[in-house]
């Protein structure tokens, strides 16, 4: 059984968030959502964008605090925003992280809070992307993000999935939704959480 903590992206708590908790927790694990929203969730992306540029370093803040709900070790699993958000928390917390999964949102350290702490020692890392992601930063982005992982001692795993969008496993979002993707990307968790 493992601890994991759960980061939404920025549109919150929705179904693709609640199944992969639900899908996690089938598995034996213990699942703890971390919602910087505090339940708000959002139908499209401008509304929820504008709200997370007013919240700026306070969803970093408030999402560490938060993380401590679990004591000891943990994995941090994150969607887009929330990715970013379960990699600093791995970066604040390098003794406890045992592994970090990013759905559409890997970045390198220097974006993470004040740019200066590098990758927890030997932490693993998987990345997950949609063919048709639009926030996809690119190849030099992603090539930095490999850099630091690699530089603290791990090798991380990029996945790229044939169909999808950005959040591809949100059943609510039908232009991004890839039903077969998603349950690739829920197979590949479920192994890398219960290594």
């Amino acid at each position: 059984m493992t601890d994991i903590l759960l980061f939404p992206s920025v549109l919150g708590v929705r179904t693709g968030i609640t199944d992969t908790a639900d899908r996690l927790r089938a598995a034996g694990h213990r699942v703890e959502v971390v919602d910087v929203l505090d339940g708000t969730t959002f139908d499209s992306y401008e509304p929820a964008l504008e709200r997370a540029r007013a919240d700026g370093a306070t969803n970093e803040a408030t999402a560490l605090e938060r993380s401590r709900v679990v004591e000891g070790p943990f994995v941090a699993v994150g969607f887009s925003s929330g990715a970013a958000l379960a990699m600093y928390v791995a970066t604040q917390r390098p003794d406890d992280v045992r592994g970090v999964v990013a759905m559409g949102g890997a970045m390198p350290t220097k974006y993470l809070g004040d740019g200066t702490t590098p990758w927890p020692s030997g932490v693993p890392t998987q990345e997950h992307m949609g063919a048709h992601d639009d926030f996809d930063d690119g190849p030099e982005v992603r090539a930095e993000f490999v850099a630091d992982v690699e530089k603290a001692g791990a090798t991380p795993e990029l996945f790229r999935y044939d169909g999808g969008g950005h959040l591809f496993n949100e059943p609510g979002l039908p232009a991004e939704h890839d039903p077969t993707a998603a349950e690739e990307f829920y197979a590949r968790l479920l192994a890398f959480v219960a290594g």
